[in-house]
């Protein structure tokens, strides 16, 4: 990598963790804070049993987090990083099909929302997961909108392989054609 690629993973990592990180967990949080925005409604609640869905959540996403952008930047050579197709990080170079990508196509957007859904369970906020939900419903939306569209363009059939054998978010076994 030269410096120029080092510089653009730096920034893409860093605005994307300020987003991705703070940003939106912020905007959950102050959503829960919202005496009106309850609706007189709130998520079931015994403390241990949302405090370890809470942990086991958080965890869960981390792990896809990390390990997807460890598997983009070796295996795919390049980040995650992209905007409405502008690049901010180095695009991937490869299709990366292994690792957890051979679960889901998109285990970092798996990873994120379980890591924001975690924290209306935690607050106890029904309103911050409605939100969560319908974020989750926008990203899927970009996704196939935008996302999708580049991959096919960036690798053809191979990736129209990979789509049709692995599960868009939600992480479960491939389909048979796809396992070797």
């Amino acid at each position: 990598m030269n410096k120029r690629e080092i510089k653009k993973h730096i920034t893409g990592y860093v605005l994307g963790g300020f987003v991705f990180l703070m940003l939106i967990p912020f905007v959950i949080y102050l959503i829960s804070q919202m005496p009106s925005a309850s609706l007189g409604i709130s998520l079931p609640y015994i403390r241990f049993i949302n405090y370890s869905a809470a942990a086991l959540l958080s965890l869960t996403g981390i792990v896809f987090a990390i390990w997807s952008n460890i598997d983009l930047l070796i295996a795919g050579k390049g980040g995650p990083a992209d905007f409405f197709n502008k690049p901010i990080s180095p695009r991937s170079k490869r299709l990366v099909t292994g690792g957890l990508y051979r679960y889901t196509r998109n285990p970092m957007v798996f990873g994120m929302n379980a890591l924001y859904i975690a924290l209306p369970i935690f607050l106890n906020s029904l309103s911050s997961l409605l939100f969560c939900l319908l974020f989750l419903s926008a990203v899927i939306l970009y996704l196939k909108q935008t996302e999708e569209k580049r991959l096919i363009r960036d690798f053809g059939d191979e990736y129209l392989k990979y789509k049709n054998s692995v599960s868009m978010i939600i992480p479960f076994p491939p389909k048979k054609d796809m396992e070797k």
